[in-house]
Order: structure tokens, then sequence, then C-alpha cells
């Protein structure tokens, strides 16, 4: 006989399948999953499809990596963003920070990570050969570091650095009003704005 804290293996496996979401505990899954037990039918498939939309249909655009609705991102094909400039992220969250500073209004490159040894991540698995191809085919002026400022970040960052030094490009890294260890996901948008604009050039 199936044995669950709830009478309904049915509402078991959507207290699981949301608990299985960063963030979410069992008691907040629980009321996530009775929540949409109280919508009209129309309302959950409407939620449902809308992830399953996201998972099949999401694109990733092939100049920056950002996730596009269909091939160049927004912001690499705005014609008014200053293209001389290439901020480096380590992910799409931190695009989004960035963008919600509103002090930003160049192109960005997602490297997808920043080198972790002990997690098995090598500069071979992040977006770093692109990043180079891109500052050697276009008129790209200025590359800013905007990694998070663990001892992964500037290591990342410092590497980096090396790869493109003999490059005709300025390397800058955020101002250090971003603490040490901080992710820039989780900096509040006045701090981070004010550390992109007071930007400095990247000391190694």
């Amino acid at each position: 006989m199936y044995k669950s804290n709830y009478s309904s293996k049915l509402l078991d496996d959507a207290v699981e399948q949301f608990a299985s979401l960063p963030g979410i505990g069992r008691k907040s899954a629980l009321r996530l999953a009775l929540h949409l037990l109280r919508q009209p039918l129309e309302n959950v498939e409407r939620f449902s499809e809308s992830f399953i939309s996201l998972k099949s249909q999401i694109r990733y655009c092939p100049v920056c990596r950002m996730i596009s609705d269909d091939g160049v991102c927004p912001y690499c094909s705005d014609s008014r963003r200053d293209r001389s400039i290439v901020c480096v992220v380590e992910s799409l969250r931190d695009v989004i920070s960035i963008e919600n500073t509103g002090s930003y209004n160049g192109l960005y490159h997602i490297l997808g990570g920043i080198i972790a040894p002990m997690d098995g991540v090598g500069p071979g698995d992040l977006a770093i050969a692109p990043l180079i191809e891109r500052i050697r085919e276009h008129d790209i002026k200025e590359v800013v570091l905007a990694l998070s400022t663990g001892m992964e970040g500037e290591t990342t960052s410092f590497y980096i650095y090396k790869q493109i030094s003999s490059l005709p490009v300025k390397v800058t890294a955020i101002a250090r009003g971003v603490g040490f260890g901080d992710d820039l996901e989780y900096t509040d948008e006045l701090t981070l704005g004010r550390s992109i604009e007071a930007r400095q050039i990247f000391k190694p």
C-alpha cells in the first residue's frame, strides 16, 4: 500500500517536483502544489506549457550565449548599444543583474561558468576561445571582467587577462564595491551599478 504524509500519491509527486527546485522546501512545495490544485485547469495547463516551451524552444545567442527566443539576442542586435565594450560574466543571471542596474550599455559574453579544478571545470569547458575570437574579429576596445570575486572568479579573470593581454584591447574589472567572494546575482543593484561605473584597469 502507498504510504505518504499526504492522502494522495498524485499530491506527493507534485510536492516532490516542486521540492526539487532550488530554495524550495517541502512546506513551500506543498503550498505551491495546493495553490495549483485550486486553480482552473486551463490556468494549470498554461503554467505547465510555459515551462515545456521554455525548455523545448529556447535558443542561445550565437554571439554572446544569452538566451533568446530566436537567433541573436536583443542585446547583441540592439544598434543603440556600445559595440566596442564587452562585459564578461559567468552566467545569464549576471546579465540580468547588470541590466537591472541601468548602468551598462555595452555587449556581453557569457562564459558558462568559472574555472573550478575541484569541480573538474577547466578553461576548455568555458567559452573563452569564442571571446578571444570576438576580440580579434570585431572592433572591441574594452573587455570588462565582471566575474564573482572569490578565488575561482579571480583565477578565471587572471586566465582571461593572460590570454588577451597581447591584443589591442583595454582590460578592466568591476570596482571592489562587490565584496570578495560575492556573486553578482546577490549584489544589490545600487552597489553593482556603482561597481560597473567605477571599473578599473585590471591588475593581475
